[in-house]
């Protein structure tokens, strides 16, 4: 009798292993929602995509722009296990639009986003503007975010390449300047002091033809306490960040560089609750046979 359990009791095992391995991806609790939200006095568009359980990564657009512009990345870091919130920032995207805005009040709608939605420490990926917002929003509310990454962020309008300052120069000179441009002519107005006090990791990433001078992200990532820069070969401003799968590869070796783990959701430790009846008998006959062996 003995051996007879001892020749089925492999096989057991084995079929235990795989269901085990195999439960996470029939799980059916994940979301891909649009959903808005009040923060700092005006309504926010956002898609949430993901399971709840997962670490939040939060994604910002750039100037005029919306959410969908990184529907790459937001499918990538979903299907590496990570709970992502795209937002449409204010007066942008699905928003109603403002008279005017402000690098500021963008960082304070972040950082009310974050409390309201009870998220510990969320990654933050900016590009262009929304990496000026990730940057000033920690700068506001230090110890918000767990880590930062931006594209093409600057501190101050005298950031960008020569070429392009004398071109806002001329913007400047305008009698009527739209609004979302005006912000980007004078704002922000942040400083490498401001930069020292961030203390969470943080990756300054530009492309190697970016309308950001090369220096000024060089002074951003050398300021940050825990920041470094990379520069992406061959890429201007958005090529790498627009719809591009190559923003979301850099960002996902960064976080596993960091050790910004994946909460264990998808994994055989923390499905239990999703899980059926007869799967918690399977585990519970499967830690049996391990401790029989």
């Amino acid at each position: 009798m003995q051996d007879s359990q001892k020749t089925k009791y492999p096989f057991l095992l084995l079929f235990a292993s795989i269901w085990l391995c195999l439960i996470p991806i029939f799980r059916s609790d994940d979301l891909n929602e649009i959903r808005d939200i009040d923060v700092n006095g005006v309504n926010i568009v956002y898609q949430i995509q993901g399971n709840e359980d997962d670490k939040p990564v939060i994604l910002l657009h750039g100037n005029s722009g919306e959410h969908d512009h990184l529907s790459v990345m937001v499918d990538q870091l979903d299907s590496a296990g990570y709970l992502v919130y795209a937002l449409d920032s204010r007066g942008q995207g699905a928003n109603a639009p403002l008279p005017e805005y402000h690098y500021i009040d963008m960082a304070n709608d972040l950082h009310e986003f974050i409390e309201k939605l009870h998220l510990n420490k969320p990654a933050i990926f900016g590009w262009s503007d929304g990496g000026n917002t990730a940057l000033q929003m920690e700068v506001l509310h230090p110890n918000t975010a767990g880590a930062i990454i931006t594209a093409g962020a600057n501190l101050f309008p005298e950031g960008v390449v020569g070429s392009f300052w004398e071109e806002f120069k001329k913007e400047m000179l305008k009698d009527s300047i739209p609004p979302l441009t005006k912000m980007m002519l004078f704002e922000p107005q942040m400083s490498a002091t401001d930069m020292q006090s961030i203390q969470c990791p943080a990756l300054i990433v530009a492309g190697e033809h970016d309308l950001i001078d090369l220096a000024h992200t060089q002074l951003i990532a050398e300021n940050i306490p825990q920041g470094e820069m990379y520069i992406v070969p061959n890429e201007d401003h958005g090529s790498f960040v627009y719809k591009s799968p190559i923003i979301g590869e850099i960002v996902l070796n960064y976080l596993k560089k960091i050790h910004y783990s994946i909460v264990a959701s998808r994994t055989f430790c923390q499905v239990q609750r999703h899980n059926p009846p007869f799967i918690i008998i399977l585990k519970t006959f499967w830690v049996k046979i391990r401790m029989e062996h």
